[in-house]
């Protein structure tokens, strides 16, 4: 009974996913895209319907047998992206703005899966959130906010899907520990002196003081960390001078992102790239203002919640349609909420050669398998009643 109402909610699903995806919006901005999701649960018999922020949206589900709480959650925002997709009839109709990291499905795979649950109510144990989540793409993200508005600090458990272009379609991939990195960035000034070209002993030229800083924190990397460590740091913008080709500028610019795996480890690299800072700066008689940005804190899959959840997909899917993932040193703002409670985090394979939806994330010829979204709402139906369970 469940599958079949599981089919028969997909084209509703492919519906709402394609009028959110001619209406993208960006984070914080998601008032046409959550006035969408609520009006959609107001549909559904009995959900509880709430809006954390102004532009997110919760809907409880209680179940007729007692049990855990359990969190389902998906993002909702889009990117400032220009789509280029010609063979489409629900491209972007908002220039600059498109869903190209697969918001509108996860979105609009939690709707078919509400609708399915909140037809079966005496299945359920305990109770569902269907958190739908503003701004997962600017950090620090919209999940701190959820968070810190307290809704969630009596969750039992937390579960996320996130569609991945580059795993085939079928493919449901997941993993204990951490599964995505902590994502941060840094910003150095560097304050020479500037002077003539003609005479750089006159001068304490930021240039050859950055361009030691910027070398020596590979070092951070190789000689710092340990080799298992999975720690990146990139050097992203180095910016000095102004176009003239015989002044010695005043200031250098150094910007960059950091991804690590461990707290320790990101500690480590904030720590020794002000280090190095410090110690080139002193050695020219420089001076410095060094700022390093917390972004979206390590997704940490729960060891035991992950065993359940992956048993579930086995019998759902079969074993052989659940892959083992890999670490990505990638961010999601999903790691706010397995900070402060367990979660799980799989991957939901969408890459179809054939149908030519083979571009990465975040490009704008981004696109997805439509066939996949049934196999979403199975997950979240499943997971959600099988770890509203007591035991």
């Amino acid at each position: 009974m469940l599958e079949n109402m599981i089919k028969e909610v997909a084209p509703k699903v492919i519906g709402w996913r394609r009028d959110m995806h001619r209406h993208p919006e960006l984070s914080f901005e998601e008032y046409w895209t959550s006035d969408y999701i609520e009006n959609a649960l107001k549909e559904m018999d009995g959900i509880e319907i709430q809006r954390p922020t102004k532009t997110s949206v919760l809907g409880i589900i209680k179940g007729d047998k007692p049990g855990r709480k359990v969190g389902l959650r998906a993002d909702i925002d889009a990117l400032p992206i220009q789509e280029n997709r010609d063979d489409l009839d629900f491209v972007s109709e908002i220039d600059g703005k498109m869903h190209a990291c697969g918001h509108d499905s996860h979105a609009s795979m939690l709707l078919g899966a509400a609708e399915v649950l909140s037809k079966n109510k005496d299945k359920i144990s305990g109770e569902i959130y269907l958190i739908f989540q503003h701004a997962e793409e600017l950090p620090p993200g919209g999940a701190i906010e959820m968070v810190e508005t307290g809704l969630f600090d009596d969750l039992d458990v937390v579960f996320a899907q996130h569609i991945m272009t580059t795993k085939p379609i079928g493919e449901i991939h997941i993993k204990s520990g951490a599964v995505t990195a902590n994502s941060d960035t840094f910003e150095l000034t560097i304050q020479g002196q500037g002077g003539h070209a003609s005479q750089p002993e006159g001068a304490i030229d930021p240039l050859v003081i950055g361009s030691r800083i910027v070398t020596q924190i590979q070092d951070i990397v190789s000689r710092m960390a340990g080799p298992l460590d999975n720690l990146v740091i990139s050097i992203t913008n180095f910016n000095s001078g102004t176009g003239a080709k015989n002044v010695i500028p005043h200031t250098a610019e150094i910007s960059g992102s950091v991804r690590s795996l461990d707290a320790d480890i990101r500690e480590l690299a904030k720590e020794k790239i002000e280090a190095i800072a410090k110690a080139n700066c002193e050695v020219y008689g420089a001076e410095y203002d060094y700022r390093f940005n917390y972004g979206y804190s390590a997704v940490l899959n729960d060891e035991s919640e992950t065993a359940r959840v992956r048993t579930i997909l086995d019998e759902t899917f079969g074993q052989d349609r659940v892959i083992e993932s890999e670490k990505m040193m990638g961010g999601e703002d999903f790691g706010a909420f397995t900070a402060n409670l367990p979660g799980v985090y799989i991957l939901l394979g969408t890459y179809n050669e054939e149908k030519d939806y083979v571009y990465p994330h975040h490009h704008p010829k981004f696109g997805i398998d439509e066939d996949a979204f049934i196999d979403g709402v199975r997950a979240h139906v499943n997971v959600a009643l099988g770890l509203g369970l007591n035991n």
